[in-house]
């Protein structure tokens, strides 16, 4: 499935909740959001992202039991009404949502603080022997922006990435079903953003399939200030071309269809990239 020499993937984002930054509040109910999913699928995506909390700057944490209730009924849903077979990923921090997630029909763990919020998650992940995403954010959602430093944030991500790896592998978790996300606006300015950007390469070369979230993010509007994130899938389309010629496996986005197109084109100029 995330195998460097095939076609990167399009991971369309469903945010059931009613608080994140670009979408809060529009896919809330089972009506709206298996509209949404349909769309998103006919548009181009392979893998459906869900979450029940928003992780956004500041935010305030979700109980297990409210993301429960605003997941499961949409996995299920999905399940019985759109599609057995597609690839659904549960964005959580917390272990018993991913359990949960997992015996209803999700196949991929997508964790934003790798394990670190809930360390039993990783042993989820092993125990159904599925995909987990470890993304690099430094702090947590309600301290990541204040005032982020490194000394190398090129270097520090990728050593908080290995470092993530090997609590995953200590807990069980098979190397191949690890994926790597360097944290694009977790924890990071504009311009360590842009830089980790300029550099997706140095994560294709750890060896794990990379996985990049830029969409619609805050360092867009760093570059075009008036866009609302609604307005910014252009902008987004941009970075999707990017990581695709960089080698990047996953590409994360709220605009299926302008991001599929952006990954087409270049992914058929790539094919035909003389080294």
């Amino acid at each position: 499935m995330f195998n460097a020499l095939n076609k990167p993937l399009i991971m369309g984002i469903l945010n059931v909740t009613p608080d994140s930054f670009s979408d809060g509040g529009y896919f809330n109910n089972i009506t709206s959001a298996l509209m949404h999913v349909e769309k998103m699928l006919n548009d181009g995506a392979d893998i459906i992202d869900i979450g029940g909390e928003s992780t956004r700057p500041y935010s305030i944490s979700v109980s297990s039991g409210e993301q429960v209730q605003r997941v499961i009924p949409i996995i299920k849903a999905i399940r019985q009404q759109l599609s057995t077979n597609v690839p659904i990923s549960i964005d959580t921090r917390i272990s018993t949502v991913a359990k949960m997630a997992l015996a209803e029909g999700a196949t991929i763990i997508n964790d934003v603080s790798a394990g670190q919020n809930d360390p039993n998650i990783l042993t989820v992940a092993a125990d159904f022997d599925c995909p987990i995403i470890l993304m690099h954010i430094k702090g947590t959602p309600q301290t990541m922006q204040n005032n982020p430093i490194y000394n190398n944030v090129l270097a520090d991500v990728l050593t908080g990435l290995q470092r993530n790896v090997e609590h995953a592998k200590a807990a069980g978790v098979k190397q191949e079903k690890i994926i790597l996300d360097p944290g694009i606006g977790f924890g990071k300015t504009s311009e360590h953003d842009l830089t980790l950007l300029g550099h997706l390469d140095q994560f294709v070369k750890s060896g794990y399939p990379i996985l990049l979230g830029a969409s619609r993010k805050k360092f867009l509007k760093s570059i075009i200030p008036t866009a609302p994130p609604q307005d910014l899938a252009i902008a987004t389309s941009v970075t999707t071309a990017l990581a695709v010629m960089a080698g990047v496996n996953i590409i994360r986005v709220h605009d299926v269809k302008e991001n599929r197109q952006a990954l087409d084109v270049a992914w058929a100029i790539k094919q035909l990239r003389t080294n």
